[in-house]
């Protein structure tokens, strides 16, 4: 290789990793515009639509941590992963003992301020926490307090009256 050869091949390693880095920042751009497209406020009607992953996701947060609950209309109560709500600081209050879709899993009770975009809230609810649980998930204590309906890849979501 000579000292001419070392310079053309210093600017095509350039480019071919500006173009790289094009794809992988427009890339993100899409993923984080694909997340944010599925929740939508229409006035006092909140609108999830279906994640890739055929589920529905409602972001909030938990205290001061955001995070994306799954919405699990087949769940009684909400449940979260024993690591977020040691992020959380929330103390438990005793153990529990639930029946999830992989089975029974124990945990412990503890109280939780949740809040959901949108306007949610539910103050110091009672929540499980579960330490193999990979979501949060957002359970009839809360959906139950709200109308909901559902169309092909859309949820439909409006404070009771």
């Amino acid at each position: 290789m000579s000292r001419q050869d070392l310079p053309h091949t210093f600017k095509l390693m350039t480019v071919w990793l500006l173009v790289g880095l094009v794809i992988f920042l427009g890339f993100k751009a899409w993923e984080r515009e694909r997340e944010a497209s599925r929740f939508q406020l229409a006035g006092q009607t909140i609108v999830l639509t279906r994640g890739a992953d055929g589920h529905f996701h409602w972001p909030g947060r938990v205290g001061d941590i955001e995070v994306d609950f799954l919405v699990d209309t087949g769940a009684t109560s909400t449940a979260l992963p024993q690591a977020l709500a040691e992020r959380a600081g929330l103390t438990p209050l005793g153990t529990v003992r639930t029946q999830t879709a992989g089975g029974t899993a124990n945990g412990f009770a503890a109280r939780a301020d949740i809040t959901l975009d949108g306007g949610v809230r539910a103050d110091r609810l009672m929540v499980a926490v579960l330490p193999n649980l990979g979501a949060p998930l957002l359970g009839m204590d809360v959906l139950g307090r709200l109308h909901f309906s559902q169309k092909p890849g859309e949820l439909r979501i409006e404070a009771k009256e």
